[in-house]
């Protein structure tokens, strides 16, 4: 993703943890300020999608494509789990979404978009010396979106394995 609010120089955020550069982007975003939320994003964000075309509303709103009244995201949960800083926000029945960031050296360059969409992030294991996959079996469950007390419905469900 490119933004043309880009600014040339890098501030401190630089030495900040995961998790906080992660909620410093939805404070530039709540306020309007796209040249902070910039600042916060690698030039070319792997960026990945699942729910409904129209709803791709982080898109649009890092790209340029819609403003920030368009949707508000306000997460209400944000956690660091492994390599990972993952999101989780809701507004009213209807509009339930989870954000998983990879931040590297400071900047954001990897990010998950799921729009009604009930996520389990499962950390993998390494392989053992002598093991195949089926031997050594799945990782853990380290982290499950709440979207099912929040919303009192079941939504499509996916696993972000890391």
């Amino acid at each position: 993703m490119r933004s043309e609010h880009r600014s040339s120089q890098r501030p401190a955020f630089l030495s900040m943890a995961s998790k906080e550069v992660v909620e410093s982007l939805y404070e530039a975003l709540s306020r309007d300020d796209p040249a902070a939320a910039a600042a916060l994003m690698a030039e070319d964000v792997e960026w990945w999608f699942h729910g409904p075309r129209r709803c791709q509303y982080m898109r649009r709103l890092l790209t340029g494509e819609a403003g920030h009244r368009d949707f508000r995201f306000r997460p209400r949960r944000v956690a660091e789990v492994g390599g990972w800083v993952v999101a989780e926000g809701w507004e009213g029945k209807h509009a339930y979404w989870v954000h998983a960031w990879v931040v590297e050296g400071g900047i954001i360059t990897r990010f998950r978009e799921y729009f009604n969409t009930a996520v389990t992030v499962q950390e993998l294991r390494p392989a053992e010396a002598g093991m195949d996959s089926v031997a050594r079996g799945g990782g853990s469950a380290v982290w499950q979106s709440e979207a099912r007390a929040h919303l009192g419905r079941s939504l499509p469900g996916l696993v972000l394995a890391i």
